[in-house]
């Protein structure tokens, strides 16, 4: 033992904030995907970030993990957020062997922030450069709210067609049309998507505490356990973004009507959506999509919000994985 009072004093604080660190760690809720992962994969794990350049001259950022002979699981992110926002499927995925590639959208996260081209043509275009860039085949694509609307959109227009795609998924996802019409009555009035424009450019940082908090996953809901974590990540993906790519982007996935998109799907779908999405109302999104869908299925799950990928990674990742093996 040290007669140094210094070093002493150092391994007792050490000891202490040891201590400190592991109670509060037992005594945190942890989130639900804490258990889904496998035993740590042996040696070095391929992991590279990088930028593709699209036609028209826009960087998009894209993390790529895993063996690049594995089969490839591509994850397209919802509104306003980016690639972080698959943390859980992407490390969930990469220990069971597989590659898995996520892109930041345009004007979203790390990708250049442009003026034009926030709409689902640009969004399914930029989709198809980093498939194309990385040489992905064989891939599932799995798209979550906003990200689902792309998934539609490049599968029928780039993916299918080029042979690239195995199968889908849509999570949550915008499809068919969430906007109220005369031919899609049970839509949302345009009032909605008004108001989170105009939140969008009166206080762009409250609105993106208030989502998260209330109806995104669900927090507002009676007995909920709110994770601030959650609240704060969301907030800090939002935030990375460009106001007028958020903004843009309310248009992209409210009035882009995708029939036709999920009509020429032939590829094995799997639609999954929780029975208490309070953002994509499960009868006006994928309760539709599924009827128009070739191969389609839907998988309902009871009281779930619409950012169950995070708060319920424990049940939505092994359905995933059991969907890609089957």
């Amino acid at each position: 033992m040290s007669d140094n009072p210094n070093e002493l004093m150092f391994s007792r604080r050490q000891t202490l904030l040891a201590g400190a660190t592991l109670s509060a760690a037992i005594a945190m809720p942890s989130l639900a995907f804490s258990d889904t992962t496998p035993a740590k994969i042996k040696g070095t794990l391929p992991m590279t970030t990088g930028f593709v350049e699209t036609k028209d001259g826009v960087q998009i950022f894209y993390k790529d993990w895993g063996p690049k002979d594995a089969q490839p699981i591509v994850f397209h992110h919802g509104w306003p957020l980016s690639s972080d926002d698959w943390d859980a499927q992407m490390l969930f995925f990469v220990q069971h062997g597989y590659r898995v590639v996520a892109h930041d959208r345009r004007g979203h996260g790390r990708s250049s922030q442009v003026s034009d081209g926030h709409d689902m043509d640009h969004y399914a275009a930029d989709a198809s450069a980093v498939a194309e860039h990385l040489n992905l085949k064989n891939a599932v694509h799995i798209g979550h709210s906003t990200g689902g609307g792309e998934v539609a959109r490049y599968v029928a227009k780039f993916g299918q067609p080029q042979g690239r795609v195995a199968k889908a998924v849509l999570v949550s996802a915008v499809p068919p049309l969430m906007l109220k019409t005369e031919s899609n009555p049970g839509g949302l009035p345009m009032e909605v998507f008004d108001g989170i424009r105009k939140a969008v450019a009166d206080n762009r940082t409250q609105l993106f505490l208030d989502f998260p908090t209330g109806p995104f996953y669900g927090f507002n809901r009676p007995g909920a356990t709110v994770y601030q974590g959650v609240i704060q990540n969301w907030w800090r993906q939002g935030m990375m973004g460009s106001a007028k790519a958020h903004y843009d982007g309310i248009k992209a996935f409210s009035e882009t009507d995708q029939t036709e998109d999920l009509k020429k799907i032939t590829v094995p779908t799997l639609v999954m959506h929780g029975d208490d999405d309070q953002v994509v109302p499960i009868a006006d999104s994928a309760e539709l999509s599924v009827k128009l869908l070739k191969n389609g299925t839907l998988k309902v799950y009871k009281g779930y919000p619409h950012g169950m990928l995070t708060v319920h990674a424990d049940v939505i990742n092994p359905d995933l994985l059991a969907f890609i093996k089957a």
